[in-house]
Parts: C-alpha cells; sequence; structure tokens
C-alpha cells in the first residue's frame, strides 16, 4: 500500500517453509488436544456425577446472540498502488467483520466489497500522532532518526478524524472519517466488533473450547512460555496462527528486514505487509488443519464418553489417591513459593480486579434503571403507540447499543494500565483479555435484565390497566428486576475475578516449581499409567493439586476484599469437585452463547457520586432530561398483532404501549 512492496511477499521457498511450520506446530499441539479433550470428558462425567446445588440464578437468560450492531456510511480509505486515500462506504458486519465497497450503491445492489477483514486482534487507534510514533517503532532506522526518502501520504490527511486499525501481525488499515461524530461511532462500533471476534472460545460453555484453550496453555508450557497473555483470543484457527507467529517473528525480522526497499514510514509499512502474507498462509494452512482434525475428534469424544463412564469410579478414586501423595510432597516448596510474592500482591490484584467489576456493574444497573424509568415516564405521558413502541424497541437494544454501553466498558477499561503494571511481574501479559471480559459481562447482564425485564412487563400488564395503572405496575416490575439483579451479582462477581486470579497465579507458581516437578513426577507415572486412560495424567493430577491450594489462598482474599458475608455461600459453590479446577479456564464460551460464569455480579453496586462514572453519565448525550421523554403523541395508533388482543376500554396502556413479549426483534417501521 505504501510504497517499498515487494513484488512478491512470499517466494515459492518462504511458503514452503511456513508450511512446514505449522505442520509442525500442528503435530506438537494435536496430542495435547486430544489429551485435554479426554481430560473435559472425565471432567463433566464426574460433575454429573457429583452435582452441587447451583446459586440460584434470578435474571433470565437472553436468547439473543453476542452480536456487533450493523454500522455502515462512508469513510475514506488510504488504498492502491502508490497508495492514495479514496472514498469508500464501510460496512461492519454483526459478526464483527468489516468490509468496504467503491460506493454504496455497489453494497445496495450485493456486489463483492473491495476488500474485508475479521477484526480479530485488532487495534483501533484515532490520533494521526501516535500512530506515526508507532510506525517509527516497527522499523527504527540505525541512525534513530526519520528519514523520508518519498511523500508520506499520512503525513497528507485529507480530514483530520482518522481511524487506524493496527494488528502486530497483518497490514494495517487506514480510514479516515468526514467528522468527530462520525469517526466517535465508527470507533466504538469497531471496538464492539474486535471484542466480539476475539471472545468467541472464552464465551464458549463448550467442553471443547476449555480443552482447546488448556491444550493451548499446555503447549506454550512445554515451549518454556508459563505466562499468561492474548494470545488465546480469536477463534481456534486465529489462535494457533498467533502463537505460530510469535514464534516466527524473530527469525523474519533477522532474515527480511534488511531487505525491505525504502526507509523509515514507508519500510515500516512493507514490513506490515510482509507480515500480512506469513500471517495469511499461517491461518490458511492452520484452518485447513483444524478442519481435517473435526472428524477425528468427533469420533475421539464419542469413544472417551463410551469408556471413561463405566471407569468413572475406579479414576476418581485414583486420582485422589494420587494427588494426596503428591500435595504432601509439594506441600511446603509450594506454601514457601505462595509466601514470598504472591502473598504480597494478591491482595492488592484482588482488590483492583473487585473494583474495575464493580465499577462497570454499577454503570450498567444505573443504566437499567433509566431505561425503565423512560419507559415509565412515556407511558404516563400518553406517547402514542408508534412512539412507545419504538422506546420498547429501543429499551430491548441497549445491550447492543454502541454509544450507551460505553458508559460501563470505559470503566472496565480505565483499569488496563494499573492492572498491567500489577500482574506484570507474574508473567501475565492478558490484560486485554480481563478488560474484555469484564465488558462482555456488563454486556450480558444488562441483556439478561432487559430479557426479564420484558418478561415480567408482559405478565403482568393488561388491557384492564389505565395509563397510570400500567406505570406504577412498571415500576414493580423495576424492583423486582433490579433485586434479582443484585441477588445474581454476588456469585458471578466471585466466580469471575476468581477465574482472574486463577489465570495470572497459576503459571507463575507453575513455573517456579517447575524444576522440582521434573524430578518428583516420574516417581507418581507409574499408578496412573497403569489406569490406561488417555483422560488421568500425572501431570493433570499435578497442576489440580497446585490449583486447589492456589485456589484457597484466593478465596481467603476474596472473602477479605467482598466481606465473608456476601461470598461464602459463592465460594462453596465454586470448588466443583472433585477437580477443584473453576477458573482455571474461566473463559468456556461458543460464539453463539456467554459462559454461565458470566452472570451478575455486584451485591451492592455503590460508588461515590464524585466517580469517573457519575460525571460521565451527566454529560452523556444519551442522558436526558427527564423533561426530554415527556412529549405527548395521540396521534398514529399502530396496528400490532399479538396473543394480548385490544379488548378493553380505548383508554387502556395497549393503546399505546404495544405488547412486549412477542416482539420479533424487528426494529419499528419508520415514519
Amino acid at each position: 500500500m505504501m510504497g517499498g512492496r515487494p513484488s512478491s511477499p512470499l517466494d515459492k521457498r518462504q511458503q514452503q517453509h511456513v508450511t512446514d511450520r505449522v505442520d509442525a506446530l500442528l503435530r506438537s499441539f494435536l496430542p495435547c488436544y486430544r489429551g485435554q479433550l479426554a481430560a473435559s470428558v472425565l471432567r463433566q462425567v464426574a460433575c454429573e456425577l457429583s452435582p452441587q446445588e447451583p446459586a440460584g440464578c434470578q435474571l433470565l437468560r437472553s436468547k439473543k446472540l453476542p452480536r456487533v450492531r450493523e454500522h455502515r456510511g462512508p469513510l475514506v480509505h488510504l488504498r492502491g498502488h502508490p497508495p492514495q486515500w479514496q472514498p469508500v462506504f464501510c460496512v461492519l458486519r454483526g459478526d464483527g467483520r468489516l468490509e468496504w465497497f467503491s460506493h454504496r450503491e455497489e453494497y445496495e445492489d450485493g456486489g463483492r466489497p473491495l476488500g474485508s477483514t475479521a477484526l480479530t486482534g485488532y487495534t483501533v487507534l484515532t490520533c494521526q500522532r501516535e500512530y506515526l510514533r508507532l510506525l517509527d517503532t516497527l522499523c527504527p532506522d540505525a541512525s534513530g532518526a526519520h528519514t523520508q526518502e518519498e511523500a508520506d501520504p499520512l503525513l497528507e490527511m485529507p480530514v483530520g478524524c482518522p481511524l487506524f486499525l493496527q494488528h502486530p501481525f497483518r497490514r494495517h488499515l487506514c480510514f479516515s472519517a468526514a467528522t468527530r461524530e462520525a469517526q466517535r461511532a465508527w470507533r466504538l462500533a469497531l471496538q464492539g466488533g474486535i471484542r466480539l471476534r476475539g471472545t468467541v472460545l472464552q464465551r464458549s460453555q463448550a467442553p471443547a473450547a476449555w480443552a482447546f484453550l488448556e491444550a493451548v496453555r499446555l503447549y506454550r508450557q512445554h515451549q518454556g512460555h508459563f505466562g499468561d497473555d492474548d494470545v488465546t483470543l480469536g477463534s481456534d484457527a486465529e489462535v494457533l496462527t498467533a502463537v505460530l507467529m510469535r514464534e516466527l517473528l524473530p527469525a523474519l525480522r533477522a532474515q527480511t528486514l534488511p531487505g525491505l526497499r525504502g526507509a523509515g514510514r514507508t519500510r515500516a509499512w512493507a514490513w506490515t505487509e510482509l507480515l500480512d502474507a506469513v500471517h495469511a498462509a499461517v491461518l490458511a494452512r492452520a484452518s485447513a488443519g483444524l478442519r481435517a482434525f473435526q472428524p477425528e475428534k468427533d469420533e475421539l469424544l464419542a469413544a472417551l464418553e463410551r469408556t471413561i463412564r463405566p471407569d468413572v469410579d475406579q479414576m476418581l478414586r485414583l486420582r485422589a489417591r494420587v494427588a494426596g501423595r503428591l500435595r504432601a510432597e509439594v506441600q511446603g516448596p509450594l506454601e514457601s513459593c505462595l509466601r514470598g510474592k504472591v502473598a504480597v500482591q494478591l491482595p492488592r490484584i484482588t482488590r483492583t480486579l473487585v473494583s474495575t467489576v464493580e465499577a462497570a456493574l454499577v454503570a450498567v444497573q444505573t443504566l437499567l434503571a433509566r431505561g425503565v424509568d423512560r419507559l415509565s415516564r412515556h407511558l404516563r405521558g400518553s406517547s402514542s403507540g408508534a412512539q412507545l413502541r419504538k422506546e420498547v424497541y429501543a429499551f430491548g437494544e441497549m445491550p447492543w447499543d454502541p454509544e450507551l454501553m460505553q458508559i460501563c466498558y470505559q470503566e472496565a477499561e480505565q483499569s488496563r494500565r494499573r492492572l498491567g503494571r500489577l500482574v506484570a511481574p507474574f508473567g501475565f501479559l492478558g490484560t486485554q483479555s480481563l478488560v474484555f471480559g469484564a465488558q462482555d459481562l456488563a454486556q450480558q447482564l444488562m441483556a439478561d435484565a432487559v430479557a426479564t425485564f420484558l418478561q415480567l412487563a408482559d405478565q403482568c400488564l393488561t388491557t384492564a390497566l389505565d395509563c397510570d395503572q400500567a406505570a406504577r405496575q412498571l415500576e414493580k416490575v423495576r424492583a423486582r428486576v433490579l433485586k434479582k439483579f443484585r441477588s445474581d451479582s454476588g456469585s458471578a462477581r466471585s466466580r469471575r475475578v476468581r477465574g482472574w486470579l486463577l489465570g495470572i497465579f497459576l503459571p507463575f507458581v507453575l513455573s517456579q516449581l517447575e524444576q522440582r516437578r521434573r524430578r518428583e513426577l516420574p516417581a507418581f507415572e507409574a499408578d496412573v499409567l497403569a489406569m490406561g486412560s488417555p483422560a488421568l495424567t500425572i501431570e493433570g493430577i499435578y497442576e489440580d493439586v497446585i490449583r486447589g491450594v492456589l485456589s484457597q489462598r484466593i478465596d481467603g482474599e476474596l472473602k477479605k476484599a467482598l466481606g465473608a458475608a456476601d461470598v461464602s455461600s459463592t465460594l462453596d459453590g465454586c470448588s466443583e469437585a472433585p477437580w477443584d479446577q473453576v477458573g482455571a479456564a474461566p473463559y468456556l464460551n461458543l460464539a453463539s452463547s456467554f459462559p454461565a460464569e458470566s452472570r451478575a455480579f455486584t451485591d451492592s453496586l455503590c460508588l461515590p457520586e464524585s466517580s469517573s462514572f457519575h460525571w460521565r453519565l451527566a454529560v452523556s448525550p444519551r442522558n436526558k432530561p427527564s423533561s426530554c421523554f415527556r412529549s405527548r403523541f395521540r396521534e398514529g395508533f399502530p396496528q400490532c398483532s399479538s396473543r394480548l388482543a385490544f379488548r378493553g376500554d380505548m383508554h387502556s396502556p395497549w393503546r399505546w404501549f404495544p405488547p412486549i413479549l412477542p416482539w420479533s426483534g424487528q426494529p419499528p417501521p419508520r415514519e
């Protein structure tokens, strides 16, 4: 795009090298994956045989799939050879994929886009100077100064509202909006798409998703990498691609950077194009390899189910016996490790995570209450049926409204730097995953609360009520929903923070005990091998022992941070016997659903009036004075079909307030 581009990014020799490296990765990774699939089946069967009383969830589960609200509009795009700023029509799809067309008519006629990209792994920058500094760090000149041998189109921006999409292994995308308002709308939409694509595995409740994430962790541990980071953001193929790209990067830099033409930012751009070509080749090969493995995986899961279930009692007894012996061996060194740096930083990190989640969730609760109040005001104000239908639709869409939810998301975002500083000494570089997790949780809580309100409102509103009576009924529903929200909040908050803390500290503790593990585990291996099942390994039992002891420390710290009364019952339900494994893979998610663990959390969401949330809400464009919602529309009685017919007095609320539950999810017609 920006000069210095090689005529062919990858020659045949380089392409073959990439293919060989992906195949080698799969040969090493798939055995780990098979082992974790077996462990996931044993874990699932054991949990079925040892059912625990779950913490009762009060809110209904939203049936809407995680998605991004589709966003589209004109932008200017830096593209072509030589690169030029050219107008395009961009569309962000609901699955987090960005497409751009030459003009709007091409999109409306169903034409092929000029280009498209999945937003996994990107970062949005809106400051030109910040982006140019980033380019300067990619390929610094030997002299340390920026040399410009040709005109730099990035310094000739036609409009001062840039949108730079930066990726560590892909070609950068440069757009520009016409106004600051359009730039903000696109930034929020793109950030939502990036998060949606990134947390697809973390949201999954499928055992295979847990197995995959655990296999990636173990594979990287075998490579000597114990600290967690954001490499697990994305689909399975995207995760493996990121893993291999990190392995390839040092050699790529050493072998190809000296031969790139150009200088300064021109050379940096050529480097991103080369990385993009390598990334595309790795992703294609990894995707093909995982697709080829899918039939074997399905057969393996079916066979494991048949073989593990009859022997599960014997396997669990063996596991308990070996775990007891291992615990006696590692207790001393483990306690010594935990008394050091972990004991010093665990309280601070726990408090920071708890405050991050509470700040996001107090925003959710406040926005939810104000949304219900807005509906009640419109109902009391005898708004037209069409206006009320719009309000109901807007209320149902609150979880997917990026402008509205940004108030909640910012609370999680504000803790990023502080969290990063606290967890970095433990080798944890996955702060983005923590922020995304808190934001996903806020969105799911809002979705569940909205679904619960609409369900309860449909049950209590009848044609026999007038507007004032209906508004009073909505106020009662509001109180019930907020009570359910608070009831669900405590357990979900504790589970989520507990899982994060395990993800931060478990790899660190394992790395500290690695040399001892290599010396001592072989003495215990014979008993486990005699069982002859891939679901039971000495390494897995060893990690469960470490996890169990660490979990006790974490639970104690959570009780201090949250109050014993708030979390004691929650933590009693977190042990998940016989594994003591909740939170080891805190993100168990499918693309089609949020995790069961991601219920509400925050028992008493109270922030001081001076908190950043209250200030931002006051100045938010969505926070209108109540008088703005009191317009009265008596015309335009809408036609709508429902199981609730218009039976009573024509002054009943159903004259203006259409039934809620049968709402199909489609927006109201334009007027």
